[in-house]
C-alpha cells in the first residue's frame, strides 16, 4: 500500500508557529497527466502542507469558471478515477504532503463508496473532501471514509448556522475547510472582513486545523491569514498559470506553479 509520509495532522502540527500552511489545488489530468505528475513534485518541494487533487466532474459544484474549464479540459482527454489512482500510487511514494482528494459524491457512488475508499487509501491519498455530501447525510459516508483510514475534510461556508457549524466541525478529522466567501470559487483582490470572526468562532468548536479557501491568490492574502488560520488553500490562481502556460512542456508548467507557491509562502 502506497502512502504519504506525514499526516495531515504531522503536517500541521510541523507548521505551528513557525507559518501559516498552504494547500495547493490541482485537477487531475489538466492539462494532461504528465503535468499533474510533475507539478505535485513540485508544489511538494516548494512547501505544500497537503496537496489537493480534484477528480474532473462535469457537474460543478462552486468551481468558478477557470477551475471548471479545467476540469471539461481533463474530461474531453478521457480521465479516469483509474488513471488518477494510478498517478497517484506512483507520485505518492516521492511526496511527503499528505494528498487529499476533492471530488463530487457522485463519482463515489457510481465507483461504488467502500471499493473508492478502500482504493484511495492504497493509492497513497491521506484524506477526501466531498463538497457535496452534507450533514446529516455526511454522518455515515464520514464513518466509511475514516475506517478505510482516510481523514475528512468538510466545508463550513460564511452562512453556515451555528448549530450545523459545529456538527460539520464534529465530523472532521483532518482539517475544517471555511470558504472565504459564500458563492464559487475564483481569485479575489481582498479577504472578506468578516473572515476573522467566522474563523475564531470555528476554532473555539473543534481542535483541528482550520484551512480557508475560495479567493486565495496573493502573498497578502497569507500575511492577512497568519495568526488566524492554519492553512490557505489556493486553486483558481493555480490554475489560471497552467492555463496561460498550456502549450509548454509539463516540466516548465511544474516549475512555474513551484515557483508560485514559494512565493505566496515567502
Amino acid at each position: 500500500m502506497a502512502k504519504t509520509s506525514r499526516s495531515i495532522a504531522q503536517s500541521f502540527a510541523e507548521l505551528r508557529g513557525r507559518r501559516i500552511g498552504l494547500v495547493p489545488f490541482l485537477p487531475a489530468g489538466y492539462p494532461d497527466l504528465d503535468t499533474t505528475a510533475a507539478t505535485l513534485t513540485a508544489v511538494d518541494a516548494a512547501g505544500a502542507t497537503a496537496i489537493e487533487i480534484g477528480f474532473p466532474f462535469s457537474d460543478p459544484i462552486a468551481d468558478g469558471p477557470t477551475i471548471q474549464h479545467s476540469f471539461t479540459a481533463a474530461l474531453a482527454r478521457k480521465v479516469k478515477v483509474s488513471d488518477i489512482f494510478a498517478l497517484i500510487r506512483q507520485s505518492a511514494p516521492q511526496i511527503s504532503a499528505p494528498l487529499l482528494g476533492m471530488l463530487s459524491y457522485s463519482i463515489v457512488f457510481r465507483y461504488g463508496a467502500e471499493r473508492f475508499f478502500a482504493d484511495a487509501r492504497a493509492a497513497g491519498l491521506a484524506g477526501l473532501i466531498i463538497p457535496d455530501l452534507p450533514p446529516p447525510e455526511a454522518n455515515k459516508i464520514c464513518g466509511k471514509i475514516r475506517a478505510a483510514g482516510l481523514d475528512t475534510i468538510l466545508l463550513v461556508a460564511p452562512t453556515t448556522t451555528p448549530e450545523r457549524r459545529a456538527e460539520i466541525a464534529a465530523m472532521c478529522s483532518g482539517f475544517v475547510y471555511y470558504l472565504s466567501v459564500s458563492g464559487i470559487t475564483g481569485a479575489r483582490e481582498d479577504l472578506s472582513p468578516d473572515l476573522a470572526e467566522n474563523v475564531r468562532q470555528l476554532r473555539q468548536l473543534t481542535d483541528r486545523p482550520v484551512c480557508v479557501g475560495f479567493g486565495i491568490s496573493k502573498p497578502k492574502h497569507l500575511t492577512a491569514l497568519t495568526g488566524i488560520a492554519d492553512g490557505a488553500i489556493v486553486g483558481s490562481a493555480i490554475v489560471k498559470r497552467m492555463t496561460e502556460m498550456a502549450p509548454a512542456s509539463p516540466a516548465a508548467i511544474a516549475q512555474a506553479i513551484g515557483h508560485y507557491c514559494r512565493s505566496l509562502i515567502s
